[in-house]
C-alpha cells in the first residue's frame, strides 16, 4: 500500500493546502490554489484508497461509513502538520481529500491581515462572523484571531469544531477544544453546555441551522464573545442569509437581536499573488457602528455597502476596496482583481480611473523632465557663452629698430 504519510509530508514541504486521493487517478495536491498531479506516482487502485480510508477509522466508524458515506476526521502527523480529512464515496469507490493545516498558528501580522482584526478579537462580547466560500481561509483567519486573544487576554476559550483544525495550546488563556462526533454529539448540544463551562470566548465551527444561530446570538447577548463562519461572500449576503433562516413573522425580532449582538462581519477571498508565490487574503470588513446598527434594525441591509465603503475611519472596507489596494500595491494582477470583485462594474471603473490618473501623472512627469532638460541645456549654453575663450593668441609683431640703433651699428 502507498505510504500516504510520506506523500502528505512532501506536500506539506511544498506548502500545499490539500492532497487528493481518487481511484483510477494519480494522487494530486493543491499548491498556491492550483491542482497539480503527482506525475511520478502510480495510478491509485480503488482498494488502495479504501485501505487508506480504513486505516484512518475505528471499526465502528468504518461500519458507519458503509451506511452513511461521509466521514470527517482530524489528526496530526507529529512534527509535520495537522490534517482535516474528508472521506466520501465517488462512483461506488472510496475517495479522500486531506486538508493540510500548519502546526503553528500564524499571527494576524504574519498573514498580512488588517490591524482592525486585532481590535475585533479583543471585543468583550458580541457575535463575529467570518464568511466566504470553502477553501478561502476562514479557519486560518479565525485561528489567528483566537491566537491573538490567547496571547493578550486571560480568558477561557471554548471551540466546537467538526473536526478540530488548528490546535491551540494554553498561553495566557485556557483553550478547550471539542470535536463534534467525538467530544460531543452536535453543535447545538455543545453550545448549550458550553454556557455552563464558564467561557469568555466561544468558537462555533459553522452555523448550520436556525437552532445553532439562535443559541449563538443568545450566547453573544449574555456577555460572551462568539465567533463562527457562514458560507456567504459579503456582509449584505450574510445578513440576508441569517434573516432568511427564520420564519417571516420572526424577521423583526431577529433584526433587533442582530443589531444588538452583532459586532463584525469579515468576508474574505484568497487571491493569487502576481509573482506566483502564493495567495493573499482580500477582506471585506463591516464593523457594527451606530449607523450600521440602525440599518440592521430597520432591515435596510442593502444600504450597508455605501456605509462600509465610507467607513475607513472604523476600519471598514469593501471587497473591491481591498482588491484595489492589493492591485495598486502590485501584489495582485488586474485580472485577479476583476475575477474576485464583488461588484465588477464598480471595480472596472475604479481600475480605469486609477489607470487614467497614472497615465496623466506619467505625462506630467515626462513634461516636467523635458522642461528640466531644456533648462539644463539653456544653463549649459549660457555658461559656455560667459566663459572666456581659451584659444591660443598669435604672437605680437616685432617692433622696428630706432634710427639711433642703426647709426651705432
Amino acid at each position: 500500500m502507498i505510504n500516504w504519510q510520506e506523500l502528505v509530508t512532501w506536500a506539506s514541504s511544498l506548502n500545499a493546502s490539500d492532497v487528493f486521493w481518487k481511484p483510477h487517478s494519480k494522487p494530486a495536491m493543491r499548491v498556491k490554489g492550483t491542482i497539480q498531479v503527482c506525475e511520478d506516482m502510480p495510478v491509485l487502485k480503488p482498494e488502495e484508497v479504501a485501505e487508506i480510508a480504513r486505516s484512518l477509522m475505528t471499526d465502528r466508524e468504518w461500519e458507519r461509513f458503509q451506511e452513511y458515506h461521509e466521514k470527517d476526521i482530524g489528526l496530526s502527523i507529529e512534527g509535520v502538520c495537522r490534517l482535516r480529512i474528508n472521506i466520501y464515496q465517488e462512483r461506488n469507490n472510496v475517495a479522500i481529500v486531506m486538508r493540510i493545516i500548519p502546526l503553528i498558528v500564524k499571527s494576524i501580522d504574519e498573514l498580512e491581515l488588517p490591524d482592525v482584526l486585532k481590535t475585533i478579537a479583543m471585543y468583550p462580547q458580541g457575535l463575529v462572523l467570518v464568511t466566504g466560500p470553502t477553501g478561502c481561509g476562514k479557519s486560518t483567519t479565525l485561528a489567528a484571531m483566537l491566537d491573538h486573544i490567547n496571547k493578550n487576554r486571560r480568558a477561557h476559550i471554548v471551540t466546537i469544531e467538526d473536526p478540530i483544525e488548528y490546535v491551540h495550546r494554553d498561553i495566557k488563556s485556557i483553550v478547550s477544544q471539542r470535536a463534534v462526533g467525538i467530544d460531543t454529539d452536535n453543535f447545538l448540544d455543545a453550545l448549550k453546555f458550553a454556557l455552563r463551562q464558564s467561557p469568555d470566548v466561544i468558537l462555533i465551527g459553522e452555523m448550520r441551522d436556525v437552532e445553532t444561530m439562535n443559541a449563538a446570538m443568545q450566547a453573544a447577548e449574555t456577555g460572551h464573545l462568539v465567533f463562527s463562519t457562514v458560507h456567504t461572500t459579503s456582509a449584505y449576503e450574510t445578513m440576508e442569509r441569517i434573516i432568511n433562516m427564520f420564519p417571516p413573522h420572526e424577521r423583526h425580532q431577529i433584526l433587533v437581536r442582530l443589531s444588538v449582538s452583532l459586532r463584525a462581519v469579515i468576508s474574505q477571498s484568497l487571491v493569487p499573488r502576481a509573482e506566483g508565490t502564493g495567495r493573499v487574503a482580500a477582506l471585506e470588513i463591516m464593523t457594527v457602528t451606530p449607523t450600521i446598527e440602525k440599518l440592521i434594525e430597520e432591515g435596510k441591509t442593502s444600504d450597508m455597502y455605501d456605509v462600509i465603503a465610507e467607513g475607513a475611519h472604523w476600519g471598514m472596507q469593501t471587497k473591491n476596496q481591498a482588491l484595489f489596494k492589493l492591485y495598486t500595491a502590485g501584489i495582485i494582477t488586474e485580472e485577479s482583481a476583476m475575477f474576485y470583485a464583488g461588484n465588477r462594474t464598480e471595480m472596472r471603473q475604479m481600475l480605469k480611473r486609477w489607470q487614467a490618473e497614472q497615465a496623466d501623472e506619467a505625462k506630467r512627469r515626462a513634461e516636467e523632465e523635458r522642461k528640466r532638460a531644456r533648462l539644463r541645456a539653456q544653463q549649459a549654453a549660457a555658461a559656455q557663452t560667459a566663459q572666456p575663450s581659451e584659444q591660443p593668441q598669435p604672437p605680437a609683431p616685432a617692433q622696428p629698430s630706432s634710427s639711433s640703433d642703426v647709426q651705432q651699428s
